[in-house]
């Protein structure tokens, strides 16, 4: 995993398969990252490197971004990856949380 100064996220992360279908992504906030003390820190990047590691056959890009302590993940359109891949994570870095939209609210009646 590099560590060094590049574009913005949104000209970097691919959007599409080369037949034309979407990629599909996801995003993980992993608090204090960046305040670790380094030998903490490379430790957690070498546990992300190892996930992404076993996921290479469908992660298409990664990117840790130590200022705002997240890591995007870019994945082919797989059924399940975009829940199994930041679980498989979660397992070695647990403070790492899933970020997403949150679940609509329902208003349940009873009659």
């Amino acid at each position: 995993m590099a560590l060094e100064p590049a574009e913005p996220l949104w000209q970097r992360v691919p959007t599409r398969m080369p037949d034309g279908r979407p990629v599909s992504d996801f995003m993980m906030l992993i608090p204090r990252l960046r305040q670790q003390p380094p030998h903490i820190l490379q430790r957690t990047l070498r546990e992300i490197d190892g996930v992404l590691a076993r996921y290479r056959s469908v992660v298409l890009f990664a990117d840790l971004n130590l200022k705002i302590n997240t890591l995007w993940v870019s994945v082919r359109p797989v059924p399940g990856i975009c829940l199994e891949l930041p679980a498989a994570v979660k397992l070695c870095v647990p403070e790492a949380v899933l970020i997403g939209q949150p679940r609509p609210q329902r208003t349940w009646r009873r009659r």
